[in-house]
């Protein structure tokens, strides 16, 4: 028979004892005396899409941010395609060559073309040439439907338009990982829909996605798993499905009370 082959918005599935993309065991946090993360385990593989809720000041935040050592944590272990995660800066670059970010802000420079902003880091941390920098660019800047205004600045931009310019500059590093914290918050609500349609499409790709968010219509639509934090631990986790048919835990069943109202 012959095996088929994949177009290019399928992946293949992670074989049986592959490397997970991210691995996280034992983890802790404190900033002074508060402990932000209570021993966190959690596994994402290849391809999935897993989303991250709680309450604000839950720890998924932080938790999101350790993955590519933008935060620090003092007990625990991380692993990016079975790189450890440490101190290091051979292992921190190791393992952000691998993982894209997306924030709440844009954090576009002002000064720069849209353009401009998404070839930077391709240049100067990847060192690839002008040419290949802003192929690869407009590529991406393609994907998320905006190819049209990559000669603006962000300040022509609406809120939407920018977030996008941002996944596509993340996109542009070609990641294997692409974490999401909060991408829609600081968005107005017309805009947010644009934002979480090129999210779903990205994930359609079979793009690896850990995102924090409160979009709990994209969780029940995208997700393959969410997890539930609150107070710095995982309360609960699971399929869309299970977990908003049927949450176990009464912290969980209060949470989406107040958020699905």
């Amino acid at each position: 028979m012959q095996k088929k082959k994949l177009s290019l918005v399928e992946t293949a599935p992670e074989p049986m004892g592959a490397t997970p993309a991210v691995q996280i065991k034992s983890l802790s946090k404190w900033y002074g005396t508060f402990q932000a993360l209570k021993n966190v385990n959690l596994t994402i593989a290849r391809g999935e899409k897993l989303v991250i809720c709680g309450p604000s000041g839950s720890g998924k935040s932080t938790l999101i941010r350790t993955i590519n050592a933008l935060e620090s944590f003092q007990e625990g272990q991380i692993l990016v395609d079975g790189i450890e995660l440490t101190r290091k800066p051979e292992a921190v670059e190791a393992v952000r060559k691998r993982v894209g970010m997306v924030f709440q802000q844009f954090n576009l420079f002002p000064h720069l073309t849209v353009l401009e902003n998404c070839m930077l880091a391709l240049r100067l941390v990847r060192g690839v040439s002008q040419k290949v920098a802003e192929e690869r660019a407009l590529h991406y800047l393609g994907k998320v439907r905006i190819p049209d205004q990559a000669h603006k600045y962000a300040s022509q931009l609406s809120g939407g338009q920018q977030q996008r310019v941002a996944i596509a500059r993340a996109l542009s590093m070609q990641p294997d990982i692409m974490l999401f914290d909060e991408p829609t918050s600081a968005l107005d609500p017309e805009m947010v829909k644009e934002v979480l349609d090129t999210m779903t499409q990205l994930a359609g790709e079979g793009m690896t996605m850990a995102v924090v968010t409160h979009e709990m219509g994209f969780a029940r639509q995208v997700a393959d798993r969410v997890v539930f934090m609150d107070r710095g631990e995982i309360v609960e986790q699971g399929t869309p499905s299970e977990f908003f048919s049927n949450p176990k835990e009464l912290r969980a069943r209060t949470f989406l009370s107040q958020i699905l109202h």
